[in-house]
C-alpha cells in the first residue's frame, strides 16, 4: 500500500494506492483500469512524440484514476467524481 498527499491547486488531496483499486475502479466505473492505463500511457508517448494531443477520454480516465485514489485515502470525499472535481 501506498499513501501520498498532493497539493492540487491549493489543496491538500490525499491519494491511497492498494491491490484494491482495480476492483474498485471496475465497481465504480464499470471500466478495466489496466486497459484504461494502458490507453493512456500510449496517448502520453503519442503526445511526447509530437504526433498528437490528449483526448477528452484520456483526460477523463486521468480524473477516474485519481478520484478512486483519492476516495480510497480518505471514504469521507464526495461520493461521485463530479462533486469531487467541483
Amino acid at each position: 500500500m501506498l499513501s501520498k498527499i498532493v497539493n492540487v491547486g491549493g489543496h491538500e488531496v490525499a491519494f491511497k494506492s492498494s491491490a484494491a483499486i482495480p476492483r474498485m475502479y471496475r465497481i465504480k466505473f464499470g471500466r478495466d483500469i489496466f486497459k484504461d492505463l494502458t490507453k493512456l500511457e500510449k496517448s502520453f508517448k503519442e503526445r511526447d512524440d509530437g504526433e498528437k494531443d490528449l483526448e477528452i477520454d484520456d483526460l477523463e480516465i486521468f480524473e477516474n484514476v485519481a478520484y478512486i485514489m483519492a476516495l480510497h485515502a480518505d471514504p469521507t470525499i464526495p461520493r461521485t467524481i463530479e462533486d469531487w472535481l467541483d
